[in-house]
Protein backbone atom coordinates (compact mmCIF):
# COMPACT_ATOMS: atom_id res chain seq x y z
CA UNK A 1 0.00 0.00 0.00
CA UNK A 2 3.17 2.57 0.83
CA UNK A 3 4.27 1.49 -2.46
CA UNK A 4 1.18 2.30 -4.18
CA UNK A 5 0.82 6.03 -2.69
CA UNK A 6 4.50 6.93 -3.18
CA UNK A 7 3.31 6.18 -7.03
CA UNK A 8 0.38 8.21 -6.49
CA UNK A 9 2.94 11.48 -5.42
CA UNK A 10 4.94 10.88 -8.09
CA UNK A 11 2.30 11.07 -10.54
CA UNK A 12 0.79 14.33 -8.62
CA UNK A 13 4.09 16.03 -8.92
CA UNK A 14 3.57 17.89 -12.27
CA UNK A 15 4.11 21.69 -13.70
CA UNK A 16 1.40 22.59 -13.05
CA UNK A 17 7.34 58.80 -32.63
CA UNK A 18 8.74 61.80 -30.67
CA UNK A 19 6.80 63.92 -29.58
CA UNK A 20 5.47 66.64 -32.35
CA UNK A 21 6.48 70.30 -33.00
CA UNK A 22 4.94 73.20 -34.01
CA UNK A 23 5.28 74.29 -37.24
CA UNK A 24 7.05 78.06 -36.68
CA UNK A 25 5.26 80.74 -37.84
CA UNK A 26 6.42 83.23 -40.96
CA UNK A 27 8.13 86.26 -39.87
CA UNK A 28 6.26 88.93 -40.40
CA UNK A 29 6.80 91.63 -42.92
CA UNK A 30 7.60 95.32 -41.15
CA UNK A 31 4.82 97.72 -42.97
CA UNK A 32 6.26 100.59 -44.18
CA UNK A 33 4.87 103.70 -43.15
CA UNK A 34 2.29 105.28 -45.15
CA UNK A 35 3.74 108.33 -47.26
CA UNK A 36 2.09 111.58 -46.88
CA UNK A 37 -0.70 111.71 -49.38
CA UNK A 38 -1.37 114.62 -51.80
CA UNK A 39 -4.25 116.88 -51.59
CA UNK A 40 -7.35 115.04 -52.72
CA UNK A 41 -8.42 116.31 -56.47
CA UNK A 42 -12.34 116.76 -57.22
CA UNK A 43 -14.24 113.71 -58.64
CA UNK A 44 -15.00 113.91 -62.36
CA UNK A 45 -18.40 112.53 -63.96
CA UNK A 46 -17.48 109.16 -65.90
CA UNK A 47 -16.69 109.00 -68.81
CA UNK A 48 -18.67 107.47 -71.98
CA UNK A 49 -16.73 104.66 -72.63
CA UNK A 50 -16.63 103.89 -68.32
CA UNK A 51 -20.12 103.95 -68.70
CA UNK A 52 -20.61 101.33 -71.76
CA UNK A 53 -17.50 99.03 -69.92
CA UNK A 54 -20.10 98.97 -66.55
CA UNK A 55 -23.62 97.97 -68.56
CA UNK A 56 -21.32 95.31 -70.66
CA UNK A 57 -20.05 93.59 -66.56
CA UNK A 58 -23.77 93.96 -65.51
CA UNK A 59 -24.89 91.92 -68.45
CA UNK A 60 -21.83 89.83 -68.11
CA UNK A 61 -23.07 88.62 -64.54
CA UNK A 62 -26.90 88.52 -65.40
CA UNK A 63 -25.53 85.61 -67.83
CA UNK A 64 -23.69 83.60 -65.32
CA UNK A 65 -26.28 83.80 -62.88
CA UNK A 66 -28.85 82.34 -65.04
CA UNK A 67 -26.46 79.77 -66.14
CA UNK A 68 -26.80 78.22 -62.57
CA UNK A 69 -28.85 75.22 -61.63
CA UNK A 70 -32.33 75.33 -61.01
CA UNK A 71 -33.23 76.08 -57.29
CA UNK A 72 -35.48 72.63 -57.69
CA UNK A 73 -32.09 70.44 -59.06
CA UNK A 74 -30.37 71.61 -56.44
CA UNK A 75 -33.16 70.95 -53.58
CA UNK A 76 -32.86 67.59 -54.98
CA UNK A 77 -29.44 67.18 -54.66
CA UNK A 78 -29.04 68.22 -51.05
CA UNK A 79 -31.89 65.92 -50.28
CA UNK A 80 -30.04 63.23 -51.27
CA UNK A 81 -26.94 64.32 -49.53
CA UNK A 82 -29.01 64.57 -46.25
CA UNK A 83 -30.38 61.37 -46.59
CA UNK A 84 -27.20 59.31 -47.81
CA UNK A 85 -25.86 61.05 -44.25
CA UNK A 86 -28.67 60.11 -42.13
CA UNK A 87 -28.42 56.25 -43.54
CA UNK A 88 -24.85 56.46 -42.33
CA UNK A 89 -25.31 57.96 -38.97
CA UNK A 90 -28.27 55.60 -38.55
CA UNK A 91 -26.03 52.68 -39.43
CA UNK A 92 -23.53 53.76 -37.39
CA UNK A 93 -26.02 54.57 -34.49
CA UNK A 94 -27.17 50.81 -35.52
CA UNK A 95 -23.89 49.47 -34.82
CA UNK A 96 -23.15 51.06 -31.47
CA UNK A 97 -26.98 49.52 -30.61
CA UNK A 98 -26.25 46.43 -31.50
CA UNK A 99 -22.77 46.69 -29.96
CA UNK A 100 -23.96 47.84 -26.99
CA UNK A 101 -26.91 45.14 -26.71
CA UNK A 102 -24.71 42.61 -27.18
CA UNK A 103 -22.21 43.89 -23.94
CA UNK A 104 -25.41 44.33 -22.03
CA UNK A 105 -26.63 40.73 -22.45
CA UNK A 106 -22.77 39.42 -21.91
CA UNK A 107 -22.73 41.41 -18.65
CA UNK A 108 -26.31 40.13 -17.90
CA UNK A 109 -24.96 36.68 -17.16
CA UNK A 110 -26.62 34.84 -20.16
CA UNK A 111 -26.22 31.02 -19.76
CA UNK A 112 -23.74 29.52 -22.23
CA UNK A 113 -24.79 26.19 -23.61
CA UNK A 114 -23.41 23.34 -21.55
CA UNK A 115 -22.08 21.56 -24.80
CA UNK A 116 -21.88 23.28 -27.92
CA UNK A 117 -23.57 20.47 -29.74
CA UNK A 118 -23.44 16.78 -30.97
CA UNK A 119 -20.55 15.72 -32.65
CA UNK A 120 -19.11 12.38 -34.04
CA UNK A 121 -15.60 11.09 -34.93
CA UNK A 122 -15.35 9.41 -38.33
CA UNK A 123 -14.05 6.06 -38.39
CA UNK A 124 -12.16 6.25 -41.63
CA UNK A 125 -10.75 9.97 -41.33
CA UNK A 126 -10.90 10.63 -37.50
CA UNK A 127 -11.96 13.94 -38.50
CA UNK A 128 -14.70 15.09 -35.67
CA UNK A 129 -17.48 16.55 -37.01
CA UNK A 130 -20.91 17.85 -36.49
CA UNK A 131 -24.25 15.90 -36.29
CA UNK A 132 -25.44 17.83 -39.58
CA UNK A 133 -22.97 17.21 -41.70
CA UNK A 134 -21.74 13.50 -40.33
CA UNK A 135 -23.26 11.96 -43.46
CA UNK A 136 -21.98 14.08 -45.79
CA UNK A 137 -18.63 13.63 -44.80
CA UNK A 138 -18.91 10.03 -44.19
CA UNK A 139 -20.07 10.01 -48.22
CA UNK A 140 -17.47 11.58 -49.18
CA UNK A 141 -14.80 9.82 -46.53
CA UNK A 142 -15.74 6.49 -48.39
CA UNK A 143 -15.54 8.51 -51.66
CA UNK A 144 -12.12 8.84 -51.20
CA UNK A 145 -11.42 5.67 -50.16
CA UNK A 146 -11.89 4.35 -53.76
CA UNK A 147 -8.65 5.22 -54.54
CA UNK A 148 -7.40 3.11 -51.51
CA UNK A 149 -9.88 -0.23 -52.51
CA UNK A 150 -12.88 0.08 -54.77
CA UNK A 151 -14.24 -3.26 -53.58
CA UNK A 152 -14.04 -2.50 -49.86
CA UNK A 153 -15.78 0.85 -50.57
CA UNK A 154 -18.54 -0.22 -52.80
CA UNK A 155 -19.39 -2.62 -50.21
CA UNK A 156 -19.52 -0.06 -47.07
CA UNK A 157 -21.50 2.22 -49.83
CA UNK A 158 -23.76 -1.21 -49.69
CA UNK A 159 -24.15 -1.35 -46.05
CA UNK A 160 -24.10 2.50 -45.02
CA UNK A 161 -26.45 4.32 -46.86
CA UNK A 162 -29.31 1.82 -47.86
CA UNK A 163 -31.39 2.42 -44.71
CA UNK A 164 -34.08 -0.61 -45.36
CA UNK A 165 -31.85 -3.31 -43.52
CA UNK A 166 -34.01 -6.23 -45.16
CA UNK A 167 -33.86 -5.07 -48.68
CA UNK A 168 -29.97 -4.64 -48.00
CA UNK A 169 -30.03 -8.48 -46.74
CA UNK A 170 -32.25 -9.72 -50.08
CA UNK A 171 -29.87 -7.56 -52.06
CA UNK A 172 -26.27 -8.92 -51.03
CA UNK A 173 -27.70 -12.39 -50.66
CA UNK A 174 -28.86 -12.45 -54.43
CA UNK A 175 -25.23 -10.52 -55.37
CA UNK A 176 -23.70 -13.25 -53.31
CA UNK A 177 -25.07 -15.85 -55.07
CA UNK A 178 -24.13 -14.57 -58.33
CA UNK A 179 -20.51 -14.34 -56.99
CA UNK A 180 -21.20 -18.28 -55.63
CA UNK A 181 -22.33 -19.40 -58.86
CA UNK A 182 -18.90 -17.93 -60.61
CA UNK A 183 -16.80 -19.79 -57.95
CA UNK A 184 -18.27 -23.21 -58.01
CA UNK A 185 -19.30 -23.15 -61.87
CA UNK A 186 -16.41 -20.91 -64.13
CA UNK A 187 -16.93 -23.41 -67.00
CA UNK A 188 -20.31 -21.87 -67.44
CA UNK A 189 -20.52 -19.00 -69.34
CA UNK A 190 -24.20 -17.99 -68.37
CA UNK A 191 -23.32 -17.48 -64.81
CA UNK A 192 -20.42 -14.97 -66.22
CA UNK A 193 -23.57 -12.80 -67.53
CA UNK A 194 -26.16 -10.73 -65.48
CA UNK A 195 -29.20 -9.25 -67.43
CA UNK A 196 -29.49 -5.93 -66.05
CA UNK A 197 -33.38 -5.99 -66.99
CA UNK A 198 -33.84 -9.01 -65.07
CA UNK A 199 -36.84 -8.80 -62.98
CA UNK A 200 -35.07 -9.99 -59.50
CA UNK A 201 -31.65 -8.07 -60.70
CA UNK A 202 -34.45 -4.92 -60.92
CA UNK A 203 -36.12 -5.64 -58.10
CA UNK A 204 -33.30 -6.53 -55.31
CA UNK A 205 -29.88 -5.09 -56.74
CA UNK A 206 -30.31 -2.36 -58.88
CA UNK A 207 -32.08 -0.25 -56.96
CA UNK A 208 -29.56 -0.32 -53.62
CA UNK A 209 -27.03 2.33 -53.77
CA UNK A 210 -23.36 1.36 -54.46
CA UNK A 211 -24.03 -2.21 -56.07
CA UNK A 212 -23.35 -1.16 -59.81
CA UNK A 213 -19.54 0.41 -57.86
CA UNK A 214 -19.34 -2.99 -56.60
CA UNK A 215 -20.10 -4.58 -59.85
CA UNK A 216 -17.34 -2.77 -61.28
CA UNK A 217 -15.11 -3.04 -58.59
CA UNK A 218 -14.66 -7.01 -58.79
CA UNK A 219 -14.24 -7.25 -62.58
CA UNK A 220 -17.76 -6.46 -64.39
CA UNK A 221 -17.88 -4.83 -67.34
CA UNK A 222 -21.21 -3.25 -69.02
CA UNK A 223 -21.86 -4.56 -72.66
CA UNK A 224 -24.66 -4.46 -75.10
CA UNK A 225 -25.18 -8.12 -76.30
CA UNK A 226 -27.97 -9.22 -79.02
CA UNK A 227 -31.36 -10.77 -77.42
CA UNK A 228 -31.24 -15.09 -78.35
CA UNK A 229 -33.66 -16.06 -80.83
CA UNK A 230 -34.35 -12.23 -82.14
CA UNK A 231 -34.07 -12.08 -86.06
CA UNK A 232 -34.91 -10.27 -88.82
CA UNK A 233 -38.94 -11.09 -88.10
CA UNK A 234 -38.45 -9.38 -84.38
CA UNK A 235 -36.93 -6.10 -86.05
CA UNK A 236 -39.85 -5.53 -88.32
CA UNK A 237 -41.84 -5.95 -85.61
CA UNK A 238 -39.74 -3.02 -83.41
CA UNK A 239 -38.48 -5.39 -80.62
CA UNK A 240 -35.55 -5.25 -78.50
CA UNK A 241 -32.43 -7.30 -80.46
CA UNK A 242 -29.75 -6.01 -77.77
CA UNK A 243 -29.53 -5.95 -74.08
CA UNK A 244 -27.51 -4.43 -71.54
CA UNK A 245 -25.33 -6.99 -69.66
CA UNK A 246 -22.46 -7.43 -66.97
CA UNK A 247 -20.01 -9.32 -67.95
CA UNK A 248 -17.03 -10.76 -66.19
CA UNK A 249 -14.06 -10.41 -67.42
CA UNK A 250 -11.56 -13.15 -69.15
CA UNK A 251 -9.01 -12.70 -67.04
CA UNK A 252 -11.03 -12.64 -63.03
CA UNK A 253 -11.34 -15.93 -64.30
CA UNK A 254 -7.84 -17.18 -62.89
CA UNK A 255 -8.47 -15.20 -59.60
CA UNK A 256 -11.58 -17.23 -58.95
CA UNK A 257 -9.99 -17.02 -54.87
CA UNK A 258 -10.47 -12.94 -55.34
CA UNK A 259 -13.87 -13.89 -56.18
CA UNK A 260 -14.83 -15.75 -53.40
CA UNK A 261 -13.13 -13.64 -50.55
CA UNK A 262 -15.06 -10.37 -52.59
CA UNK A 263 -18.55 -12.42 -51.36
CA UNK A 264 -17.24 -12.89 -48.01
CA UNK A 265 -16.80 -9.50 -47.74
CA UNK A 266 -19.89 -8.41 -48.70
CA UNK A 267 -22.23 -11.00 -46.62
CA UNK A 268 -19.86 -9.95 -43.38
CA UNK A 269 -20.06 -6.64 -43.55
CA UNK A 270 -21.29 -3.77 -41.47
CA UNK A 271 -22.29 -0.43 -42.12
CA UNK A 272 -20.09 2.14 -41.37
CA UNK A 273 -21.18 4.21 -38.19
CA UNK A 274 -20.12 7.07 -36.81
CA UNK A 275 -19.04 7.52 -33.23
CA UNK A 276 -20.39 9.91 -30.54
CA UNK A 277 -17.78 12.29 -29.49
CA UNK A 278 -18.18 12.11 -25.80
CA UNK A 279 -16.48 15.51 -25.58
CA UNK A 280 -14.75 14.41 -22.30
CA UNK A 281 -14.96 17.51 -20.29
CA UNK A 282 -13.02 18.48 -16.12
CA UNK A 283 -14.93 21.47 -14.40
CA UNK A 284 -13.43 22.30 -11.18
CA UNK A 285 -15.86 22.26 -8.29
CA UNK A 286 -18.96 24.44 -8.79
CA UNK A 287 -21.83 24.72 -7.15
CA UNK A 288 -24.23 25.18 -10.56
CA UNK A 289 -23.46 21.62 -11.61
CA UNK A 290 -26.97 20.71 -11.68
CA UNK A 291 -28.47 23.41 -13.99
CA UNK A 292 -27.85 22.77 -17.74
CA UNK A 293 -28.65 24.46 -21.06
CA UNK A 294 -28.44 21.96 -24.38
CA UNK A 295 -29.00 22.77 -27.52
CA UNK A 296 -30.76 22.24 -30.32
CA UNK A 297 -29.00 19.11 -31.09
CA UNK A 298 -30.55 17.33 -27.56
CA UNK A 299 -34.10 17.63 -28.87
CA UNK A 300 -34.58 17.87 -32.51
CA UNK A 301 -36.51 14.77 -34.05
CA UNK A 302 -35.88 12.81 -37.17
CA UNK A 303 -38.49 12.55 -39.68
CA UNK A 304 -38.47 8.79 -38.40
CA UNK A 305 -38.69 9.86 -34.48
CA UNK A 306 -41.60 12.47 -35.28
CA UNK A 307 -43.65 8.90 -36.81
CA UNK A 308 -42.92 7.30 -33.93
CA UNK A 309 -44.21 10.08 -31.27
CA UNK A 310 -47.12 10.54 -33.56
CA UNK A 311 -47.84 6.34 -32.89
CA UNK A 312 -47.14 6.74 -29.42
CA UNK A 313 -49.32 9.83 -28.76
CA UNK A 314 -52.27 8.01 -31.05
CA UNK A 315 -52.01 4.92 -28.32
CA UNK A 316 -52.34 7.16 -25.63
CA UNK A 317 -55.66 9.13 -26.67
CA UNK A 318 -56.76 5.64 -27.43
CA UNK A 319 -55.68 4.54 -23.65
CA UNK A 320 -56.98 7.66 -21.99
CA UNK A 321 -60.50 6.58 -21.43
CA UNK A 322 -58.90 2.98 -19.67
CA UNK A 323 -58.48 2.38 -16.03
CA UNK A 324 -54.85 2.61 -15.42
CA UNK A 325 -53.09 1.18 -13.08
CA UNK A 326 -49.24 2.44 -11.38
CA UNK A 327 -47.29 0.02 -13.83
CA UNK A 328 -48.78 1.53 -17.18
CA UNK A 329 -48.64 4.87 -15.73
CA UNK A 330 -45.01 4.24 -15.16
CA UNK A 331 -44.55 2.76 -18.77
CA UNK A 332 -45.70 5.53 -19.85
CA UNK A 333 -43.35 7.46 -18.30
CA UNK A 334 -40.48 5.60 -20.05
CA UNK A 335 -42.39 5.77 -23.32
CA UNK A 336 -41.96 9.71 -23.11
CA UNK A 337 -38.50 9.49 -21.66
CA UNK A 338 -37.75 7.50 -25.03
CA UNK A 339 -38.23 10.77 -27.29
CA UNK A 340 -34.53 11.66 -26.93
CA UNK A 341 -31.49 10.35 -28.13
CA UNK A 342 -28.45 11.83 -26.23
CA UNK A 343 -28.38 13.12 -22.75
CA UNK A 344 -25.23 15.04 -20.97
CA UNK A 345 -24.16 13.29 -18.02
CA UNK A 346 -22.00 15.12 -14.96
CA UNK A 347 -20.55 13.06 -12.68
CA UNK A 348 -19.04 14.76 -9.37
CA UNK A 349 -16.26 13.32 -7.61
CA UNK A 350 -16.21 13.75 -3.76
CA UNK A 351 -13.44 16.18 -3.86
CA UNK A 352 -15.74 18.44 -6.14
CA UNK A 353 -14.19 18.00 -9.74
CA UNK A 354 -16.66 17.38 -12.20
CA UNK A 355 -16.64 15.02 -15.13
CA UNK A 356 -19.23 15.41 -18.24
CA UNK A 357 -19.55 13.20 -21.35
CA UNK A 358 -22.35 13.25 -23.95
CA UNK A 359 -23.82 9.38 -24.19
CA UNK A 360 -26.50 7.81 -26.41
CA UNK A 361 -30.09 7.90 -24.30
CA UNK A 362 -30.34 4.28 -25.63
CA UNK A 363 -26.79 3.08 -24.03
CA UNK A 364 -26.67 1.32 -21.18
CA UNK A 365 -24.81 2.46 -18.10
CA UNK A 366 -22.34 0.20 -18.32
CA UNK A 367 -20.70 2.78 -20.99
CA UNK A 368 -20.98 5.38 -17.88
CA UNK A 369 -18.84 3.56 -15.83
CA UNK A 370 -16.92 2.75 -18.42
CA UNK A 371 -16.14 6.31 -19.27
CA UNK A 372 -15.15 6.83 -15.46
CA UNK A 373 -13.08 3.97 -14.86
CA UNK A 374 -10.85 5.29 -18.16
CA UNK A 375 -10.39 9.11 -16.30
CA UNK A 376 -9.26 7.73 -12.97
CA UNK A 377 -5.61 7.42 -12.66
CA UNK A 378 -5.91 4.07 -10.79
CA UNK A 379 -8.83 2.21 -13.11
CA UNK A 380 -9.08 -0.28 -10.01
CA UNK A 381 -10.48 1.46 -7.27
CA UNK A 382 -14.36 0.25 -7.03
CA UNK A 383 -16.80 2.75 -6.85
CA UNK A 384 -20.40 3.61 -7.19
CA UNK A 385 -22.72 6.06 -8.72
CA UNK A 386 -25.73 7.70 -7.13
CA UNK A 387 -28.66 9.25 -8.81
CA UNK A 388 -30.97 11.86 -7.72
CA UNK A 389 -32.42 11.34 -3.90
CA UNK A 390 -29.25 8.95 -3.33
CA UNK A 391 -30.27 6.01 -5.65
CA UNK A 392 -27.53 3.68 -6.41
CA UNK A 393 -27.20 2.55 -10.09
CA UNK A 394 -26.33 -1.20 -9.43
CA UNK A 395 -27.87 -2.56 -12.81
CA UNK A 396 -24.95 -1.11 -15.57
CA UNK A 397 -27.16 -2.80 -18.12
CA UNK A 398 -30.38 -0.60 -17.72
CA UNK A 399 -30.20 2.62 -20.48
CA UNK A 400 -30.79 6.00 -19.27
CA UNK A 401 -33.60 6.58 -21.00
CA UNK A 402 -35.03 4.13 -19.10
CA UNK A 403 -33.91 5.49 -15.53
CA UNK A 404 -34.89 8.92 -16.19
CA UNK A 405 -30.93 10.23 -16.64
CA UNK A 406 -32.31 12.16 -19.96
CA UNK A 407 -32.03 14.69 -21.80
CA UNK A 408 -28.95 15.61 -18.88
CA UNK A 409 -28.33 14.05 -15.37
CA UNK A 410 -25.78 15.11 -12.55
CA UNK A 411 -24.82 11.89 -10.40
CA UNK A 412 -22.64 11.23 -7.37
CA UNK A 413 -19.08 9.62 -7.36
CA UNK A 414 -18.79 7.25 -3.80
CA UNK A 415 -15.52 5.31 -2.98
CA UNK A 416 -15.76 2.04 -1.68
CA UNK A 417 -16.49 2.45 2.01
CA UNK A 418 -14.20 -0.36 2.71
CA UNK A 419 -11.54 0.33 0.46
CA UNK A 420 -11.37 3.67 2.01
CA UNK A 421 -10.88 2.40 5.42
CA UNK A 422 -7.80 0.69 4.06
CA UNK A 423 -6.65 3.82 2.59
CA UNK A 424 -6.59 5.69 5.92
CA UNK A 425 -5.52 2.33 8.21
CA UNK A 426 -2.50 3.17 6.22
CA UNK A 427 -1.90 6.00 6.88
CA UNK A 428 -0.50 7.39 4.26
CA UNK A 429 -1.62 11.01 2.52
CA UNK A 430 -4.10 10.75 0.38
CA UNK A 431 -4.03 12.36 -3.29
CA UNK A 432 -5.98 15.45 -4.02
CA UNK A 433 -7.93 14.41 -6.57
CA UNK A 434 -7.76 10.54 -8.03
CA UNK A 435 -8.55 12.02 -11.81
CA UNK A 436 -5.93 10.99 -14.23
CA UNK A 437 -3.13 14.55 -14.29
CA UNK A 438 -3.84 15.43 -18.42
CA UNK A 439 -7.51 15.86 -17.26
CA UNK A 440 -6.88 18.02 -14.19
CA UNK A 441 -4.04 19.57 -16.51
CA UNK A 442 -6.95 21.15 -18.83
CA UNK A 443 -9.49 21.67 -15.96
CA UNK A 444 -12.35 23.97 -16.71
CA UNK A 445 -14.44 26.66 -14.95
CA UNK A 446 -18.04 25.70 -15.14
CA UNK A 447 -20.19 29.15 -16.60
Amino acid sequence: MRKFFQEIKADLKFKTAGPGQKLSEPARVPKEKPKAEAAPKPRQAPTDEAQMAAAAALARMELKTKAKLPPSQEAIRNQVRKELMAERAASEKGLLVEEKNSTSSDTQGAAAPSVSGIYFICPLTGAVVRKDQKKEHLREAIRSYYSVDPVAASIMEIHTFNKDRDKVRVGVETMAKYLDNIYLHPEEEKYRKIKLQNKVFQERISCLEGTHHFFQAVGFETRTLPVPGQGKKSQSLNWKTTEEYYVLKEDMLTRLEDLKDYKEQLLSSEPVRAQLDRQLCVFKPSPTASRFELPDDFYNLTAEEIKREQRLRTEAVEKASMLRTRAMREKEEQREMRKYNYTLVRVRFPDGYILQGTFYARESVSALYSFVREALKDDWLPFELLGPGGLKLTDENVAFNECGLVPSALLTLAWDAAIMEDIQAAGEEQPASLLKPELLARVQTLS
